[in-house]
């Protein structure tokens, strides 16, 4: 993508100035990012898909009894009636199931693919909301009708209130206030608190959220990922451990201590490659949203153009390129193909022309599995 444009998306600023003036820095409130309302779903179909299993949706009520939050699917009968207030429905993952919403997600890729997660379509009857809060990543608030009103500040205090099955701020404090027309555009960065309330009801606000991984979870992955590979590595006889030295013991419960170094050496070599990591955390990153599955398609003819499924997810690095959780070793020709296919998540029939057989077979291999489709 072309980061020195100047994008409507972004208030007029080029890519390259949002994230060096606002990126994980300070809010920005843009009039008319997208001219309009957003066409992206609409309400019928957005109570359809949160009636789907495999989608995740949850509902959300402001009673004066408290919060109420019951997780999805739900048959539309379920839903509270539209004229009732003080209702939310949240989807999740709404740009697997609909072309338009992942071509929305598409006009922010001026962000690395690894950091987007996904689009959520929060829709509210008049005074919904799910309360203020903050979020531990950062958030685009894309008003596609009706209006909603964000309240914002920096919180400092985030304890949040017992006994309530959301995360809502026990004393927020707000700083500014906006209303949200149809193609308004909220961006905040993580940790800034936000309460958003539907104004007038039939309210549908998009949240572009992104991955923001904890230290400890990711680790957590990784570790497994490699063990895993480890494990299904063929063992070398002179890698095991040996004691030829051992003497006979009167303490047989005693960890012998020749045993532990060997053990930390193994797990010390093992963490020592950092290929195996940069593979790991590739697989880690495309691995496909849970519930996600693919339909089989058709392998191409010659002169087709090619392009990724919207729920494929595919990276690269220097020596490896990703897709759905597998990782494939590529250089040369073949590289420079497969890095154009996840960037361009698309391939005309000249570059296709161009890949080795190799690469022509694995191509098909991937529209066969459905993570790829002719254009």
């Amino acid at each position: 993508m072309e980061t020195q444009l100047p994008l409507p998306l972004l208030g007029g600023l080029t890519a390259a100035q949002f994230m060096r003036r606002h990126w994980q820095k300070k809010p920005l409130l843009v009039r008319q990012a997208r001219v309009g309302p957003v066409n992206v779903i609409d309400r019928s179909d957005l109570f359809a898909l949160a009636g789907q299993d495999g989608v995740e949706s949850r509902l959300i009520r402001s009673t004066d009894a408290g919060w109420q939050l019951r997780h999805g699917p739900f048959a539309r009968r379920a839903l509270p009636p539209l004229a009732q207030p003080g209702w939310t429905l949240l989807v999740q993952g709404v740009d697997l199931h609909h072309d338009a919403a992942h071509a929305l997600l598409q006009t922010f890729r001026f962000l690395p693919d690894a950091r987007l997660d996904d689009l959520m379509v929060s829709y509210a009857s008049e005074g919904g909301g799910v309360g203020p809060h903050f979020d531990s990543y950062d958030v685009f608030l894309l008003q596609a009708q009706g209006r909603r009103r964000w309240s914002i500040g920096r919180q400092r205090d985030l304890t949040l209130q017992p006994d309530v099955p959301l995360k809502i701020l026990q004393r927020f404090v707000p700083e500014q206030s906006f209303v949200l027309e149809p193609g308004d555009m909220l961006y905040l960065p993580p940790r800034y608190a936000h309460d958003g309330v539907a104004v007038g009801g039939d309210c549908m606000t998009l949240s572009i959220g992104l991955r923001a991984p904890a230290a400890h979870e990711l680790a957590a992955d990784l570790l497994a990922r490699m063990a895993e590979a480890f494990a299904d590595a063929e063992a070398d006889p002179s890698e095991r451990y040996a004691d030829r030295t051992q003497a006979a013991v009167g303490t047989p419960a005693a960890m012998p201590a020749p045993l532990q170094s060997f053990a930390r050496a193994a797990v010390m070599a093992a963490l020592s490659d950092p290929h195996a990591i940069d593979r790991a955390l590739g697989e880690s990153l495309t691995e496909p949203k849970a519930l996600t599955w693919f339909e089989p398609g058709d392998m191409p003819t010659a002169g087709q153009a090619l392009q990724l499924d919207r729920r494929t997810r595919m990276l690269y690095d220097e020596r490896h390129v990703y897709i759905n959780g597998e990782s494939f070793r590529a250089s040369g020709r073949d590289a420079t193909l497969m890095r154009a296919l996840a960037d361009r998540r698309g391939l005309d029939e000249r570059t296709l022309a161009r890949a080795s057989v190799g690469a022509q077979a694995l191509l098909g291999e991937w529209c066969e599995a459905g993570w790829l489709h002719v254009a």
